[in-house]
Parts: C-alpha cells; structure tokens; sequence
C-alpha cells in the first residue's frame, strides 16, 4: 500500500539577495545565475523522521500504531458503515451451510433479501401504504440503519437437521465460524431448523451477546428471501423479525400475557397473533380494551401481514447502534 507522509516541505532554493545604487530601499532582486539552476522541489521530511525512528523505541511504536489506525480507519470506510446522512450501514456476511441445492440459497436471493431489509428499515417496503391511520403518526418512517453485504461463505453438510444449539456457528460442527462479529452481522442460512420437535424459522442473539463467537442471526432456508420461499413466510420478513432482536427489540406482546416489550407506542396485546388478522384487532391488557399493532415485524403474523416498526422501536434500534451502544463496533466513528 502506497504510504503518503506528509510534512513542512522547504524548497531548495537559494536566494542571493542584495542592494546596489539602482533599487529603491528595501527592494530584493535574485541573482538570476543561481535561480535558473533551481527547477526542482526537496524535502528532508522522510529522512528527518527515519532517522528520529532509528534513535527513538516509543517514537517507532506511535508511528506503527498511527500506521494501523489509518488502514482501518481507510477499510472501514470502504464498507461504508456510515453514510453521510448518519445512517448506520450494517455490513452483512451471510454463510450457507446446506446438503441440498434448495438450501444452497443463489447470489441473487441473498441480493433480494437484503433489499427487503433495506425496505423494511427505511420505511420504503411497497405495503407501507397499510399502516392503519391510528398507528401512522408513530410508525418510525426511516430508521436510519442500512444493510450491506459484503461477503458469503458457503460449506457444504451431509447434516439434514439443525436445532437452536448454535451448531451451525461452529466449524468443528459441520458449519461456519462467525466472521468478526464484532463489526459485521453475520446470518446463517441452514436447511431445517427444529426446537422440542417444532419448525423454527429462525433466531437471534440479543446485542448483550456483541462480539461474542455466536452474535448473530439463524435463517431456515425455506424462510430465507423471496423467491423459491415457503408461503406464507416468503416476503423475507423472518430476517427483518430475526435482525429486529439483533438490534434489541422484543417481541411485540413481551413474551408474556399482556406483557412489556418496553416500547411506549406498541399497545400492550394478550399475546402473539398469527396468519392475516383484519385491523382492527382488540385485545384487553389492564381493563383497557383497543386494537393492537399486529402488523408489527415483532409479531407472528404472516409475512404479507407485517409492514411497519414504531418510533419507539427506532429509538431503541439507534440506541444499539450509537456510537457509544452495544453494537458500536458496526459503524465509523
């Protein structure tokens, strides 16, 4: 990599300046015999610094660390984890781990999945227009976090089943270490996914988990973008639901009878709701009956039923990704 130093350069020029009877006081003339010779520009800048590194240890460590910080600081940049705007670009490692050629997910479905998490957090999803008028005024709009992908690892497995024991996160298990967890969201895609007997879709880890070897989110390929998916889970809402936990939002009901997910504008709900529920739905959670924000990612609905976050949800999704959150390892300071 080309290295620029930059430094007080000083020209080579050697000026003769005099007086005579002819010029006023005060005024210079050069002598031209030695200015003509004086075409080229010199710097002692890099000599200087060598030879102040040969004499000086602590002055050695400073400029290799001043020599690391700027080549991250220049590949950070390249995966434009922040855009000029102030919106989080999340950088996305998607790894494959199949047995058959269903579940070895194309290029191109894992382009149209993360243009649906695009969608989906910028408020730009084709059925925003849904949003029931008593939820539009706290619908979070843009959420300012983007998505990016920059890589996919694909293994091949004779393994036909996986469950929620983060095998597929291990290589010594048939499946793929995480890449950096730290400054990149890493998604799995695996073939059929069970839980005490059940079909799960996917899962995540909370952002108490950043960094750690296991941070990220598990997809089944059946559920895993929009083309060749499962209906009704076939619009790649499981990873918009699945990334939502990443950036810490709960469940809508709060995985209790009218419980907290600890967002003031999401109404308190019985419970989940599943299929395509007609608006309005009324729950009664402390003797207060009103419909409730089904069409939420967090919920259970079918995907074609979910198209909207609330305001609160983004504060809690800005919150992770600040520069002083659990997941400030995804952005440029």
């Amino acid at each position: 990599m080309k290295k620029l130093l930059f430094g007080a350069c000083m020209l080579t020029v050697l000026s003769a300046c005099n007086q005579d009877n002819s010029t006023n006081p005060g005024e210079n003339t050069i002598d031209e015999s030695i200015s003509a010779g004086l075409v080229q520009r010199g710097c002692a800048s890099e000599e200087i610094r060598q030879e102040a590194l040969k004499k000086n240890p602590e002055l050695q460590q400073k400029f290799a660390a001043l020599e690391i910080n700027t080549e991250k600081f220049a590949n950070d940049l390249k995966v434009g984890k922040v855009l000029a705007d102030g919106t989080v670009e999340i950088p996305v490692v998607v790894n494959v781990v199949y047995k058959t050629t269903a579940e070895n997910v194309s290029d191109a479905r894992i382009a149209e999945q993360i243009a649906v998490l695009n969608a989906d957090y910028s408020g730009t999803n084709s059925d925003v227009s849904k949003i029931p008028a008593e939820f539009q005024s706290v619908s979070s709009g843009d959420t300012k976090v983007k998505f990016r992908l920059v890589n996919t690892v694909r293994k091949s497995t004779t393994k036909t089943s996986w469950s929620t024991n983060d095998d597929m996160k291990k290589a010594s298990k048939g499946g793929i270490d995480a890449t950096n967890p730290t400054n990149y969201l890493n998604i799995w895609i695996v073939g059929k996914m069970t839980s005490q007997g059940r079909t799960i879709l996917g899962y995540a880890t909370f952002p108490e988990s950043a960094g750690l070897w296991n941070d990220g989110v598990v997809i089944g390929a059946p559920y895993f973008g929009k083309t060749g998916a499962s209906s009704p889970f076939n619009l790649g809402r499981t990873a918009t639901h699945e990334v939502g936990h990443y950036l810490n939002l709960r469940h809508i009901w709060g995985d209790a009878n009218c419980g907290n997910d600890q967002v003031s504008d999401t109404p308190t709900q019985t419970t989940a709701n599943y299929g395509k529920p007609s608006y309005p739905l009324y729950n009664t959670c402390s003797g207060v009956q009103r419909s409730v924000m089904f069409m939420n990612y967090m919920d259970y609905v079918d995907d074609a039923a979910m198209f909207m976050f609330s305001s609160g949800q983004k504060t809690r999704m800005q919150s992770v990704v600040a520069s002083s959150g659990a997941r400030s390892g995804l952005r440029v300071y």
